[in-house]
């Protein structure tokens, strides 16, 4: 078997999600839990207007998810405790010595490095749970990864962040050569490209450590969009500044020198809790468009629009608000997970 990672704009089958639960809502107030279950489903109703949308529901949020969701958005049942699908569902791949054969990798899974507040022992389920229901072949790995951790071009090139992959609390006996192993033989990765590490609100107690997808993101063989924070009173300033020199100085899969388009973070750089990390690389990409975030500034919403549609052509950007799921500590690409389409 030689799987692989089919690039985002790939032609999907559908995209999944998880409806948020009540009692793991960051802020457990009716009033944070309502503004939670409208901003995921703001997004499938967003989706489902490019492509299917399965969304797994646990028993207790069914009447919430149904009143919110587009009735052409799939309703699956199934125990929920975190809802970040991206990280805790599985990350799709082909066999292209078998056509039509989709693999589903269920990394492991330990709520982002096992922080007290996690509870993710129900979610840890779905990769098996979803590769049951669309038929795939289950590709274990004891790697201890997230979805958004990664990003890929499809054609042997992978994303990586030190801090992640590399983080005691996940792997404490990992390197980068077993790592990079474990990327060749479940996403067909033949060169990583390790960034130092992530953006600064990533680190604080509710964040991933740095995961890539909120970043930089291969858009195309060879090319590669990455945040720039444009304002140096925010500590990303330095940051997006020395990731892409990185990346502009790195080579693919293929050996090409990747060519970097930068896209700007909106204007706002704080919130109640601090320097945010507001970013528009965290978008997902859908058959014919790309699910944009939005951060209530519509210059920059717009210019983010503009940039997205120029780097995946023949696409419409729809922007959707999204710093209702960044206060809980990502964006729209970790809620959602594409499922490749094959040939049956």
């Amino acid at each position: 078997m030689a799987w692989r990672m089919p690039a985002e704009t790939a032609p999907h089958e559908r995209t999944w999600m998880a409806f948020p639960v009540a009692d793991n809502v960051a802020d457990t107030s009716p009033e944070e839990t309502a503004l939670t279950f409208a901003a995921w489903a703001a997004v499938a109703n967003a989706v489902v207007e490019f492509e299917p949308v399965t969304i797994l529901v646990d028993a207790s949020a069914l009447g919430e998810a149904r009143g919110l969701l587009d009735p052409r958005v799939e309703v699956v049942e199934c125990p929920v405790d975190e809802f970040w699908m991206r990280d805790h569902g599985p990350t799709f791949v082909v066999d292209d010595e078998r056509p039509g054969v989709l693999g589903a990798v269920d990394w492991t899974f330990n709520g982002w490095g096992a922080p007290a507040w996690a509870h993710w022992e129900k979610s840890a389920e779905h990769a098996r749970f979803v590769a049951e229901r669309v038929g795939a072949e289950l590709v274990s790995s004891a790697l201890v990864n997230e979805g958004g951790g990664i990003h890929v071009d499809g054609e042997g090139t992978v994303l990586l962040t030190e801090t992640v992959q590399l983080d005691p609390r996940r792997n404490p006996y990992a390197d980068k050569r077993r790592v990079e192993a474990e990327m060749a033989r479940t996403i067909g990765a033949s060169k990583a490209i390790w960034l130092p590490r992530g953006l600064t609100r990533d680190y604080d107690e509710f964040g991933t450590n740095g995961h890539v997808d909120i970043v930089a993101t291969l858009t195309a063989p060879g090319k590669v969009l990455v945040h720039s924070q444009r304002n140096p009173e925010h500590p990303d300033f330095e940051v997006s500044r020395e990731i892409i020199a990185l990346l502009s100085a790195s080579t693919d899969a293929s050996g090409r020198t990747l060519e970097v388009t930068e896209i700007p973070a909106p204007s706002t750089i704080r919130d109640d809790e601090g320097f945010v990390d507001y970013s528009y690389v965290n978008h997902l990409v859908v058959n014919g468009g790309v699910i944009a975030c939005g951060f209530g500034d519509d210059e920059a919403d717009a210019t983010a629009r503009e940039i997205l549609e120029a780097v995946y052509p023949g696409r419409r950007a729809v922007t959707v608000d999204a710093r209702q799921i960044f206060a809980g500590g990502g964006g729209i690409h970790c809620i959602t997970q594409q499922q490749p389409a094959v040939a049956r």
